[in-house]
């Protein structure tokens, strides 16, 4: 596959076209009905999901997030081909991973609300914290590759990153470690054309992002990142040269962020509207939703039953969190210094008082 779709002939991968036609029938994955399903309302889920947040950062009551919207397929598709003891190494926008992983929704409230329980992922084996320094966690991939390589375990390491940290030197440094040690890790570019508001073209001369791979003597392929079907191709046979052959693997996907960076930005200073809706043709939602039409597999009236019921539940769960999460005021204060100074004891007097006041006043 890594010759059939060699990145230096800008080939890429794809196995529906934007009218959920099937395109490529050799390279369709073996699905049943039922698993094909499930990767449909996977992604469904995560939009859902990741409209409800932002509408819940709108509301003042997490800050600022990411949105994973138009990301969907290439989380979701990692997620199914993960296993327990494989490694997770996210950055911030693969959340239909992240669940798949064992991550909860509490999980992700928690850490879009600043509360530290929130990067712990206890029901998560083998996932990393989330990474806001963009492209330092592909090192940490590198190292987790290197001991799974010397302790002699069946395991791969997945890592994600955006076109944008392929301009970081820790990329370069990552994929030069794990070409080689010759290690077990699939690194992933989400290539979803902007690093917030500099697009592609002014990032890199490379015709694409996965010819970079050659410079560090391991294997690379182009896949559309808004084809579930793609996606899932690429991973299993990624996964399985990785595991089999103890060698490193870059993987760009090819998407589109509809959304912006993240609550704090604008797209509309950067972006136009035509491009946008181009892109809209290719949303990997959109795209799967006609192809299982096609099949006779779903209509709007099941979908509309299955948001409602996604939307109940993720608010019932928002409003769980919101409720019995607490933030003792001494941890803000009391782990800086192995003595409080007198500042600091002045500051929680007065902020102390304040809460007094402002509960004595509901």
């Amino acid at each position: 596959m890594f010759d059939q779709f060699d990145p230096a002939e800008d080939k890429m991968l794809q196995v529906i076209d934007n009218n959920g036609k099937v395109i490529s029938k050799e390279l369709m994955p073996k699905l049943s009905d039922e698993e094909t399903l499930k990767l449909y309302k996977d992604m469904l889920f995560v939009r859902t999901l990741d409209h409800m947040i932002v509408s819940y950062q709108r509301q003042g009551r997490v800050y600022t997030y990411p949105p994973n919207y138009g990301q969907e397929a290439i989380g979701v598709a990692a997620g199914a081909v993960l296993r327990h003891d494989d490694w997770l190494v996210p950055a911030f926008r693969e959340l239909g991973a992240w669940l798949a992983k064992g991550a909860t929704m509490k999980d992700v409230f928690m850490f879009n609300m600043g509360f530290e329980e929130g990067t712990k992922f206890a029901g998560a084996n083998h996932m990393l914290p989330s990474s806001v320094p963009i492209a330092s966690q592909l090192l940490h991939a590198s190292g987790i590759g290197y001991a799974i390589k010397y302790q002699k375990k069946d395991e791969v390491a997945m890592a994600f990153v955006g076109d944008g940290g392929t301009s970081e030197g820790d990329f370069h440094e990552a994929l030069n470690f794990a070409g080689v040690w010759k290690v077990p890790v699939i690194f992933v570019v989400q290539n979803n054309q902007y690093a917030i508001s500099v697009p592609v073209k002014m990032q890199t001369a490379s015709i694409n992002m996965a010819i970079k791979s050659k410079a560090y003597g391991i294997k690379g392929i182009k896949v559309d990142g808004n084809d579930i079907f793609a996606m899932l191709t690429a991973f299993r046979y990624a996964h399985e040269y990785a595991r089999k052959e103890s060698q490193a693997v870059l993987i760009e996907a090819v998407t589109y962020r509809k959304g912006a960076h993240t609550t704090s930005d604008d797209p509309t200073k950067y972006r136009t509207t035509d491009e946008e809706k181009e892109w809209d043709k290719k949303d990997p939602l959109r795209r799967m939703k006609l192809f299982l039409e096609k099949k006779k597999l779903w209509s709007d009236d099941q979908e509309k039953k299955l948001v409602d019921e996604y939307e109940k539940e993720i608010d019932r769960q928002f409003l769980e969190t919101e409720q019995t999460v607490q933030y003792p005021l001494e941890d803000a204060i009391k782990y800086t210094y192995a003595e409080m100074p007198q500042d600091l004891r002045d500051q929680q007097i007065e902020h102390e008082k304040f809460l007094q006041w402002k509960n004595a006043r509901k």
